[in-house]
């Protein structure tokens, strides 16, 4: 995958900057036009623009079986930010046909190396204002490119746009700080089903024995985790804690084979609700992708929204292999969804709270990790010892490059912060954070300084050097509550565990 590299400084909300239009790539003047330019992210830098924020998309695919082609068009309802002369949307190897803006023809420019559609509408967009976009274009899922959200299967495609790759699926602002309504409308051949991420509206039966299958969000959803999948499913319904629609999209052919894990999750719904609150959104489910290419994604699931992609041989292990990855990805659905990260530097929010409470239920129900320690207190204490290594290798915690972003620092490390963080507060403070943080960015995004805003606010004590230390200090703090805790010195073969695009947790979980 092609990214440009580069490690960051702390990270920062961005809306303020967008809203700001401080621009990377554009021009910004009060007094005269504006072109659109690039947020700046500290881990990719060219990815999402400013001159612009995305209210709502609606995605209109319509899959042919023979070509494996998707003939697709986007309309993007976006108010501006500044006067806008021109605009960009992250697009990559997408072929364009036509742009709209506001119903009248627009001038484009699609650049594959710089991964932009650069828009020219008809008539400058005035500050502040609504504007429409409409794109139609063709995607061909099996395209080879630098990276890609396409998942081919033999019987149609799922989508893992995670971190920066929505943009080869739809043209959009491919950026977590600008979350959007989502709704959509896949056609398919007869014999197959489209799904897509949140409740479904409609179904229509179309001349020459095709179907369309429209969905719509009933929240926001980062473009990250968008999910649209096209295969020969049987979609199979059963109910959660007060009353939450549980919708499992399974192959047919393995529907009774996955049947016991997909069991599973009416409890870990439970559980996890009484530790973060009621489940965010309208419903939940898992999407066993229709491949048995071990290479077809380099992850075992990825928590797109209402909707978890897996790998479906993951599944059928028994349940102590894999029920702390479930619950890992159902707690994206809080950390990571429901609040997304503000720049991609937090990701250690997502990741850490994610493997944090993964880890407490696998311990909870006397589960063996992969080192043979059976206590979360005992994986803290080797994670630990891992510390200044890792920040060495990896660099701190909440300061990833693109390169590192997925390895275990943000993970492990992640967890190590918020169990420091739970050591030096106490147990019932940290669930009050927790549930605030959640409370404060629901349906929006947050960054590390957010949380440790919230940590300082909530707990009534200033932990903002502290969670300073840990989140971006080149060496490891000490562990309040551990005086006898001792860090390993550094050696040049203990580098923190690299880790694919997204979230392959089994070396972290099991």
């Amino acid at each position: 995958m092609r990214y440009r590299t580069r490690v960051t400084a702390p990270a920062t909300a961005l809306l303020g900057t967008a809203l700001a239009l401080t621009v990377s790539n554009g021009t910004a003047r009060a007094d005269g036009p504006t072109e659109d330019g690039t947020l700046d992210d500290p881990v990719f830098p060219t990815l999402g623009n400013t001159g612009y924020r995305v209210a709502a998309y609606h995605l209109d695919l319509s899959y042919d079986a023979a070509t494996t082609l998707v003939d697709a068009t986007a309309v993007l309802k976006i108010r501006t930010t500044g006067r806008l002369t021109a605009l960009t949307l992250d697009s990559l190897g997408l072929d364009i046909h036509t742009v709209e803006v506001n119903g009248h023809p627009a001038a484009f420019e699609q650049s594959d190396p710089d991964e932009k559609l650069r828009v020219t509408p008809a008539h400058p967009l005035r500050a502040h204002a609504s504007a429409v976009v409409r794109v139609t274009y063709t995607a061909d899922p099996r395209r080879t490119l630098p990276h890609t959200a396409w998942v081919p299967t033999p019987d149609g495609f799922a989508i893992a746009p995670q971190p920066n790759s929505a943009h080869t699926v739809f043209p959009c602002n491919d950026h977590p700080s600008d979350k959007a309504d989502f709704s959509f409308r896949v056609t398919v051949p007869g014999n197959l089903k489209a799904v897509a991420s949140g409740r479904p509206t409609r179904t229509e039966r179309l001349p020459g024995g095709r179907t369309a299958y429209a969905f719509r969000s009933c929240s926001p959803i980062a473009t990250e985790i968008v999910q649209i999948t096209v295969g020969d499913y049987v979609v199979k319904d059963r109910q959660g804690p007060h009353g939450l629609p549980l919708r499992d999209v399974v192959p047919v052919a393995r529907a009774e084979a996955l049947e016991p894990a997909l069991a599973l999750t009416p409890h870990l719904v439970e559980w996890i609700e009484q530790r973060l609150g009621a489940y965010p959104f309208e419903t939940y489910g898992l999407l066993p992708c229709n491949t048995d290419d071990p290479n077809a994604f380099d992850f075992t699931g990825l928590e797109t929204q209402t909707l978890t992609l897996y790998k479906p041989n993951f599944l059928l292990q028994q349940e102590s292999k894999i029920g702390s990855h479930m619950m890992h990805e159902l707690v994206h659905s809080w950390f990571g969804n429901s609040v997304s990260p503000a720049t991609w530097a937090d990701l250690w929010i997502n990741e850490g709270h994610a493997d944090f409470y993964g880890l407490l239920y696998r311990y909870e129900r006397g589960w063996t990790d992969s080192l043979g320690l059976t206590t979360f207190e005992a994986r803290m204490k080797d994670t630990y010892a891992r510390g200044d290594q890792w920040r060495h290798t990896s660099g701190p915690v909440a300061a990833p490059n693109a390169v590192n972003l997925f390895d275990s620092q943000r993970y492990l490390g992640g967890v190590l912060v918020l169990y420091a963080l739970r050591q030096l507060i106490g147990e019932d403070a940290f669930h009050a954070v927790e549930r605030a943080f959640l409370a404060r960015h629901r349906d929006s995004s947050a960054s590390t300084a957010d949380y440790v805003a919230t940590a300082c606010a909530v707990s009534g004590q200033d932990v903002s050097g502290f969670l300073r230390e840990w989140l971006y200090g080149t060496t490891t703090p000490r562990m309040p509550g551990h005086p006898d805790w001792t860090v390993t010195p550094v050696t040049p073969s203990l580098a923190a565990p690299k880790r694919a695009r997204s979230h392959d947790n089994s070396a972290t979980l099991n």
